[in-house]
């Protein structure tokens, strides 16, 4: 079992940066590949950003593509998402997800097996 515990997110302006993290539990995190997803208000889960156990391999979203850096450090059981020069449309709840697929990087929801709680990003125009 894996617990996920988020921390960042807030209230940024147009324009502006903002750092999540996710710290894991357990002896086993560098060995999951991890994922950021977020849901708006009346609109569906989608998949923002992802990296692989080894951190070798990252995927995002075509939207966030040169803005969103995501990284890890299994040292500390720590993903991060950087997400810079944000936009009013980047505003919503944002969770991590850790799956145990090692075959490739998962950018379905339902391939990751524990879910942080979630953090509020809220970009202001």
């Amino acid at each position: 079992q894996v617990q996920l515990v988020q921390s960042g997110g807030g209230l940024v302006q147009a324009g502006g940066s903002l750092r999540l993290s996710c710290v894991a539990s357990g002896r086993t995190f560098s060995s999951y590949a991890m994922g950021w997803f977020r849901q708006a208000p009346g609109r569906e889960q989608e998949f923002v950003s992802a990296i692989s156990w080894s951190g070798d391999n990252t995927y995002w979203r075509d939207s966030v593509k040169g803005r969103f850096t995501v990284s890890r450090d299994n040292a500390k059981n720590t993903v991060y998402l950087q997400m810079n020069n944000l936009k009013p449309e980047d505003t919503a709840s944002y969770y991590c997800a850790a799956s145990k697929t090692t075959a490739y990087v998962p950018v379905l929801a339902y391939q990751y097996h524990f879910w942080g709680q979630g953090t509020q990003v809220t970009v202001s125009s």
